[in-house]
């Protein structure tokens, strides 16, 4: 069972999605944590990967998909995995579909995680007091949300037109959120 969690920065993503992987028995896929692995491993694709972030660029997308693609194509992610942020673009999501179909895979369900920007705001800005964020500035999120209405939310008519697509409230507990996300994804 492959599954993308989509939603804007702060919705809850990453913590729905490790409830989720240990409720499915998947992997979690965020591209951070591949990046940071590959950096630290020196592999191949982490040694490009880290010139452009020495040089505070973007990766670019071939190198982030052959990240996904390693990930997908590993013993632990055979039965299928949990995407979260993941694919950003409708360019990705279409690639994604190819790396899959070509092993005679699909995407099974899509949940987008669905709250109000100043929701999201307040959350981020608490979280940044908790975790010492000097990045989550009001102006730095509204950016951020910005990028995710023109880049990413395109890619919710993309998954809703396959019909794999489930919206849930992300302004509950994260109990409440976890109890939905287990409607849209029984185990």
């Amino acid at each position: 069972m492959n599954i993308i969690l989509l939603g804007a920065p702060g919705a809850g993503k990453g913590t729905q999605g490790d409830i989720l992987a240990k409720r499915v028995g998947l992997p979690k896929i965020a591209t951070g944590d591949l990046l940071r692995a590959a950096v630290k491993a020196g592999t191949l694709l982490g040694q490009q990967a880290q010139s452009y972030m020495d040089r505070g660029l973007l990766v670019p997308d071939e190198i982030i998909l052959g990240l996904i693609e390693e990930k997908l194509g590993s013993k632990d992610a055979r039965h299928g995995a949990i995407m979260d942020g993941f694919p950003r673009t409708i360019a990705q999501a279409e690639a994604v579909d190819g790396f899959l179909s070509s092993r005679g895979d699909q995407i099974d369900s899509v949940v987008a995680f669905e709250i109000q920007d100043e929701t999201l705001i307040r959350r981020m800005i608490g979280r940044a007091g908790e975790e010492g964020r000097s990045d989550d500035t009001s102006d730095a999120i509204r950016k951020r949300l910005q990028v995710y209405r023109e880049q990413t939310a395109p890619l919710l008519q993309f998954y809703e037109e396959r019909g794999v697509m489930a919206r849930i409230d992300a302004t509950g507990s994260v109990d409440e959120v976890a109890a939905s996300v287990a409607k849209a994804i029984p185990s």
